[in-house]
């Protein structure tokens, strides 16, 4: 089984989704962004043929991927991180600022956005540290270190300001929990944001009434743990100051924009001219798709340009415009089976390092797809998270590649790891 080739052991099926995804994106792009006057695909002076590059140059990354050695991943992991760190750094002093945000490093007429290669280079660190033989994450240090290695990123991420990729690196604790960290994280987390949208709909005196009959019912009727009156005060204590706290940082601490989003978010009164305008256009798009959509090219929305930034965050409403109800479920479907075809293959791989990379891919893949379909429609603030393989840009697509095919070459290889 040793002497296999790489192409014997690849999982085609994974392969097949992502050349599909990728054509399909190519394809939606070409759609939002194909000028009056139509040119060659490869036209450079087009997005759609900026992006037809990028694919084509996709393939050789691919293919050193692939013929490497699947080990060095994990024994330079710690080299990837720190590469990472200094360009998330370097960006303080050589980026170029769009839009408020300094994310970006500009040669040319391209751009390059170091933190899509850093979730990869965060994935791996955080892989060969959980695989240690000694490391438990029902210890509160390994948690602390574990959860040291994505916070660092985001900390110099939100500092760009790009609250859209922090996000996306916090995801990782999905991964920590599968791996034992304690559930009280992920609720924590859960119930901090809950009480955060509760607080901006309620008055907090209510919100905070409200949360101590919650935890009086509790303290009554739990027999499961401990029944402490102390934590029972001090949970209630964090919990009002953070429900009372909430308009201070909507006030002054949120960006305007950000205010916006969020209130286009909760229902608040809105301007569908200036900053409502981006969603309110996104679902008029995907609406008037209806069942089997207008046709390919045919997009009244896209062709008017009323969607803004449509090759890019807002790329999907050119499939529900184009291809309907029934285009949009294909995509989707595609998307679900990649993300249940990588949790299969990471429970399928005999070392904990090649599992533990394989939930960070998905959980990765899963986040941007979630968020980004759910701001179009309303169920979360818009924030800048590309579709994976569909929004215009090298940085993602490679980003996503490189990210996809190192977890590929691992599964390719796991033939030999007993």
């Amino acid at each position: 089984m040793k002497n296999q080739s790489v192409a014997s052991n690849i999982d085609w099926a994974t392969v097949f989704i992502y050349v599909v995804l990728v054509i399909l994106g190519w394809m939606n792009i070409y759609s939002a962004s194909l000028p009056i006057e139509e040119t060659s695909f490869f036209d450079l002076t087009q997005i759609y043929g900026k992006q037809m590059l990028f694919i084509i140059l996709a393939i050789p990354l691919i293919l050193t991927i692939l013929s490497v050695d699947a080990k060095i991943f994990e024994k330079y992991a710690i080299i990837y991180y720190i590469i990472g760190i200094i360009l998330l750094l370097g960006l303080f002093a050589f980026g170029r600022t769009i839009k408020g945000q300094t994310n970006w490093y500009q040669f040319g007429g391209f751009g390059f956005q170091p933190s899509e290669f850093v979730k990869t280079a965060t994935a791996l660190l955080l892989a060969k540290f959980i695989s240690d033989t000694q490391i438990n994450l029902k210890k509160f240090k390994h948690q602390l270190f574990a959860l040291a290695i994505f916070g660092f990123p985001i900390l110099l991420i939100l500092m760009q300001p790009d609250a859209g990729s922090a996000m996306i690196f916090l995801s990782l604790v999905f991964v920590l929990y599968r791996e034992g960290l304690p559930s009280w994280y992920l609720w924590t987390g859960f119930i901090g944001i809950a009480l955060f949208i509760l607080a901006l709909l309620v008055k907090p005196i209510i919100l905070v009434g409200f949360a101590a009959l919650i935890m009086i019912i509790h303290f009554i009727f739990n027999t499961r743990i401990s029944r402490n009156p102390i934590i029972y005060g001090i949970i209630f204590i964090l919990i009002t100051g953070m429900v009372f706290s909430v308009d201070y940082v909507y006030e002054n601490v949120l960006e305007p924009h950000q205010k916006d989003r969020i209130n286009v978010l909760i229902g608040e009164d809105v301007n569908m001219q200036k900053e409502g305008y981006n969603l309110n256009q996104s679902m008029i798009a995907i609406g008037s798709g209806s069942w089997l959509g207008k046709g390919y090219l045919e997009g009244t929305q896209t062709k008017g340009g009323f969607v803004p930034e449509q090759h890019t965050d807002y790329i999907f409403t050119t499939v529900g415009e184009e291809w309907g109800f029934v285009g949009t479920s294909v995509v989707i479907t595609l998307f679900v089976l990649l993300f249940l075809r990588i949790i299969q293959l990471a429970e399928n791989q005999k070392t904990k390092f090649s599992r533990v990379y394989g939930y960070c891919v998905a959980t990765y893949l899963f986040i941007h797809f979630f968020v980004n379909i759910s701001m179009l429609i309303k169920m979360f603030p818009t924030i800048g998270v590309p579709l994976p393989f569909f929004s215009y840009g090298g940085s993602s697509l490679w980003a996503f590649t490189i990210m996809l095919f190192i977890f590929i070459k691992m599964d390719a290889n796991k033939v030999n790891e007993w």
